[in-house]
């Protein structure tokens, strides 16, 4: 049996509106060199028109070779709820084990790389691989910052995570007749956005509440903290001082 590859990566770390989504792309080592040649690369370095083309290409490829493919989209609500008890890293562990186990097993080993998420990339991968448990534990995990621009099966995760996002926010764009644009504090397109979202009775859905960016347009509007919701998007209304 040949050594598998796998590649994880993630799209929408930091963006106010829409889904985090993880890609894991699990591939026998000797495959490397077909996305190689397709021209998969770091989906930062290719246009968006580019990826969907090479992002079709894998869909192709992994269909008719067998190839793993898990992809996680975490919604706001998740990313909100787990803020209340933990930190973004932990959450993208979760993530990171979740899409690995949906493109490896039965796999028994391999070689893992990820694109750490942590300041300490070590500390990254050995996270996950507790994460993943005794199940994962002949497969050797490389943790590094920028693993999407060194090995071409992470490079690969990422363009899939990126065209999966991509899709999901301009679908939500649609439905909202709004422009979104990148979805990040910077982008005033999205500072518009976000303004708009937080108008009604309650943030939109789509919105990151937890986000800085989202809970200060809700006080700016309502003049009220704003409201804290679980993963199953319960809300609960926060107090003010002006309350007692």
């Amino acid at each position: 049996m040949s050594t598998r590859n796998a590649g994880i990566d993630e799209a929408g770390r930091g963006p106010a509106i829409g889904p985090l989504v993880v890609c894991s792309l699990c591939i026998p080592s000797e495959h490397s060199v077909i996305l190689e040649e397709i021209g998969v690369k770091d989906s930062k370095n290719l246009s968006s028109k580019k990826r969907d083309v090479i992002y079709s290409r894998i869909s192709e490829l992994a269909e008719s070779h067998g190839w793993g493919i898990g992809v996680v989209i975490c919604e706001p609500s998740r990313i909100d709820y787990n803020s209340i008890n933990s930190d973004l890293n932990s959450l993208e562990i979760e993530l990171f084990a979740e899409a690995m186990r949906i493109s490896t097993r039965p796999q028994p080993a391999g070689v893992l790389k990820v694109d750490a998420c942590d300041v300490n990339e070590e500390r990254f991968g050995r996270r996950l691989s507790r994460k993943l448990g005794e199940s994962w534990k002949e497969w050797k995990i490389e943790s590094r910052h920028g693993m999407d621009s060194i090995d071409v099966v992470t490079s690969a995760s990422s363009i899939i995570a990126k065209v999966k996002r991509d899709s999901i926010v301009s679908s939500l764009s649609e439905e909202l007749g709004i422009e979104i644009g990148s979805g990040y504090p910077s982008d005033q397109k999205t500072k518009s956005a976000v303004r708009e979202l937080v108008s009604g009775p309650s943030p939109h859905e789509c919105l990151r509440w937890s986000w800085k960016t989202v809970s200060r347009a809700w006080s700016e509007l309502h003049s009220t903290p704003i409201p804290i919701r679980s993963e199953d998007g319960k809300i609960t209304s926060q107090s003010t001082l002006e309350d007692w």
